[in-house]
């Protein structure tokens, strides 16, 4: 039997026998009995097994170290403590011996040194919690996307083109670099793919083409970015969720961008609730109602130009000062959803801080680009309307020097029956920072790819 069925199932199974498989997480010992705190991954916290003098290999057990794999038969039986019930153990047999340096013992630990031990901690309370509520979220996109209507495509992590246009990009090869070195140049001709190649950024473009196909798509998997950035919400290695939708207005993506919010952050509040409740207690104070108040808020919706004005005309005295055409800063996004008390959408953003794919306005000054702000973690999500007009994409390509070699395939899109299409982009990670309010990227990846740091 499984923790999480015993745990549902308590009150129905008093005093029968069970038989539970995972492993010690504390052992407490008395010289007449003694107590396990037991855990198999299947759920949230763990089972209390006594056992005592009378037990066959009483001495053996007390031996049990802390991470030790092992069987446990017993009778499920009222607990004088907090606990719902415990178990009293008749028979625990030893699976997997731990050891005396087992790292993750039963104390407080630094999340500085559990991403040493990334290997081991999903075994510790936070990380458990942490993991589960990323495979239940990944789960909850997933539905969403299929409950509407949404293809899930595939796109390539090896690529020939540059989403973004930055160039922050890993290159493979499978060229001798020593020979590369003395010999001062590349030819990619004699390359594994005849030609420069690199880990994607994003399935964005590849996903618009099958947004021209199936009407309303999405992709889900790792990007890279090699950016040589230490902060919080950054790594290497992460992953994206990016719908495309064809016949559909900056408006309509929107309207997409918060209904999945909603969704998803519903959806684990109703699944994960008591580690919802554990984070709320240990990691960040007021997270559950930071959540609830999410998917019963209206996002305001205002244009960039509104919030530089805002933020201008603010009593405050800003590290950096918001200026009108430019980007804006982490304590401008924190302003902004304390000014209006929820989510923000700020909308239609000045072209020369944009990518070259966005909707050009007719203005001539801005694109149909969104950012969705939301209390507490500032970005969130991004997207735009993509410009469907060949000649417009081809003269934003020269202006910004964009090589349209090998990008052919993407501006034939707005040649072969093109429409009013949209789309966004939101991070794995920074979502799952939101979910459960540990503040780290590093923290919320199994096992994270930062500058200098490639483990496991």
């Amino acid at each position: 039997m499984d923790a999480k069925e015993l745990m549902e199932n308590y009150l129905k199974l008093m005093d029968e026998k069970v038989t539970l498989q995972g492993w010690i997480r504390n052992h407490r010992r008395q010289k007449e009995f003694g107590f396990i705190d037991f855990y198999d991954g299947t759920c949230f916290g763990t089972i209390q097994i006594v056992y005592e003098k009378d037990l066959d290999n009483f001495d053996d057990v007390q031996k049990f170290l802390v991470g030790s794999a092992i069987t446990v038969e017993g009778i499920v039986s009222k607990s004088n403590k907090n606990q719902n019930f415990e178990i009293k153990a008749t028979k625990i047999k030893l699976e997997g011996k731990s050891t005396d340096d087992y790292p993750i013992q039963p104390k407080r630990h630094t999340n500085e040194f559990l991403r040493e031990q990334a290997y081991l901690r999903p075994r510790t309370a936070l990380y458990n919690s942490v993991f589960r509520v990323r495979s239940v979220a990944a789960f909850a996109i997933h539905k969403f996307f299929q409950e509407n209507g949404f293809v899930y495509v595939n796109t390539p992590i090896i690529t020939a083109s540059d989403c973004e246009g930055a160039g922050e990009m890993f290159q493979i090869t499978t060229l001798d670099l020593d020979r590369v070195a003395k010999e001062g140049k590349v030819d990619y001709s004699k390359d594994f793919f005849g030609k420069q190649a690199s880990l994607t950024v994003s399935g964005q473009l590849e996903a618009e083409t099958y947004a021209m196909a199936y009407k309303k798509v999405y992709t889900f998997g790792p990007a890279f970015r090699a950016e040589n950035s230490n902060t919080k919400t950054h790594a290497s290695e992460f992953w994206m969720i990016e719908p495309e939708i064809a016949f559909c207005d900056l408006n309509e993506d929107m309207d997409i961008m918060e209904k999945m919010l909603k969704y998803v952050v519903k959806y684990v509040l109703e699944n994960c609730p008591l580690e919802i409740d554990f984070f709320d207690k240990f990691v960040q104070k007021g997270l559950k109602d930071k959540l609830n108040r999410l998917i019963n808020s209206s996002f305001v919706r205002i244009d960039h130009e509104e919030v530089i004005k805002i933020l201008k005309e603010a009593k405050v005295k800003f590290e950096f000062e918001p200026e009108y055409g430019e980007d804006i800063a982490r304590e401008h996004e924190k302003y902004i959803t304390e000014y209006f008390d929820g989510p923000v959408f700020i909308k239609n953003w000045p072209k020369d801080i944009k990518a070259f794919y966005m909707k050009q306005n007719d203005d001539g000054k801005t694109v149909a680009a969104v950012d969705l702000e939301v209390p507490g973690a500032g970005e969130l999500m991004g997207g735009s309307q993509r410009e469907e007009d060949y000649d417009k994409l081809v003269n934003r390509m020269k202006e910004l020097n964009i090589d349209d070699k090998g990008m052919q395939w993407y501006l034939n899109l707005r040649k072969y029956g093109t429409c009013i299409h949209s789309g966004f982009g939101m991070g794995f990670e920074r979502l799952l920072i939101y979910l459960t309010g540990v503040e780290n990227i590093r923290d919320v990846i199994p096992y994270p790819r930062t500058p200098n740091n490639c483990e496991f």
